[in-house]
């Protein structure tokens, strides 16, 4: 998606004109952070009053509105503390509105969201009581979509579909991958999810609403960092809760919170995730197989969102970088590189 060929303020006044023709924009501004090919708009109305506007072309139109309106439910229902954490989508005769613009190959999708209130923004370096209380945190609100995972509306979306998806477009278009060898090495790290998913019995693990991308950029704090805000949704999903937890290690790293990035393994063996991992642990208790499937939920990720999924959502330049990354060192450090018995054996977990 071009910048200099799409009229992305053009887009979010037709979608706004679906909504609510009777209240006038007087302008639109981009607030997008450009690392992805994704748009967030603020949408300023003649009145003064204004609303935030997402666009994105992401997956599939269909995923995007089920994935909103799980959101919204998940949002309506939770209690204190987090009854106000998730940004609210608009609403039209009580669904969520989304607009999708189809022209050409163009296929762009919008959601409008009240502004979120941002409060404190957890530094770049986490300090061990920021890491505890994280832990605390993350363990709670996990607890608080576990208890609404029943009443929440059903996803299509699961992680076979998705590494189904991806097999099949390797079969339909393997030169889009680059290399026979890159071709060859998703198979088998397909092959190896497939497998070690059914060894961990992962098909048992609670289905909850998880938001995956958990950057510190995402989320704002409150008093002894409390959660009290989160926002953008490109990642969200309904799955095992275990599919947040490389995302809290980056957040808790000893790098910390950085404009450069990579997507490496090494932040799940650093202590200061284990010192995350033992909070949260007391609260919401694992099981040895979830810490097993830490493993594969970080080979899913480096299948689904950074090869598979790459040149749809992150800019090109980093697109480009982090799936030749994701050949050369994240999929082969996948089983050289991680030891979930260490963190069995830290959290002094045992077999059932």
């Amino acid at each position: 998606m071009s910048s200099v060929t799409i009229n992305y303020a053009d887009i979010v006044c037709k979608a706004w004109e679906g909504y609510d023709p009777s209240r006038k924009i007087a302008s639109v501004e981009d607030i997008s952070v450009l690392v992805s090919t994704n748009r967030v708009m603020k949408v300023n109305f003649e009145d003064g009053d204004g609303v935030i506007a997402k666009l994105s072309g992401f997956g599939k139109y269909e995923n995007f509105k089920e994935d909103h309106r799980i959101i919204h439910a998940l949002g309506n229902n939770l209690l204190y503390p987090f009854e106000n954490l998730l940004a609210k989508s608009l609403l039209k005769n009580n669904r969520v509105y989304t607009y999708r613009h189809k022209k050409a190959k163009l296929d762009l999708w919008v959601v409008f969201y009240n502004p979120t209130r941002v409060m404190q923004r957890l530094p770049a370096r986490l300090q061990d009581t920021h890491i505890k209380s994280l832990g605390r945190q993350m363990a709670r609100f996990h607890l608080a979509c576990s208890r609404l995972r029943h009443v929440l509306p059903k996803s299509s979306k699961t992680l076979r579909t998705d590494i189904n998806d991806l097999l099949h477009q390797l079969e339909t278009n393997e030169r889009r991958f680059g290399s026979k060898a890159h071709a060859t090495l998703i198979r088998e790290h397909c092959d190896l999810f497939v497998k070690n998913r059914q060894k961990c019995n992962a098909g048992s693990f609670e289905q909850i609403p998880v938001f995956i991308d958990w950057n510190i950029g995402n989320f704002s704090v409150i008093n002894k960092h409390e959660l009290f805000s989160r926002w953008d949704y490109d990642w969200f999903r309904t799955s095992s809760r275990m599919l947040d937890f490389y995302f809290f290690s980056r957040v808790v790293s000893d790098a910390g919170d950085r404009t450069v990035f990579s997507y490496v393994i090494n932040t799940m063996n650093e202590d200061r995730f284990l010192l995350f991992l033992s909070e949260y642990h007391q609260i919401n208790p694992f099981s040895a197989n979830e810490i097993r499937f830490l493993r594969e939920a970080y080979r899913f990720f480096i299948l689904n969102y950074v090869i598979k999924n790459a040149n749809h959502f992150f800019a090109s330049g980093y697109a480009k970088k982090l799936a030749q990354e994701a050949y050369d060192i994240y999929l082969p450090s996948v089983d050289a590189n991680f030891d979930p018995d260490k963190i069995i054996k830290h959290l002094n977990i045992k077999d059932v």
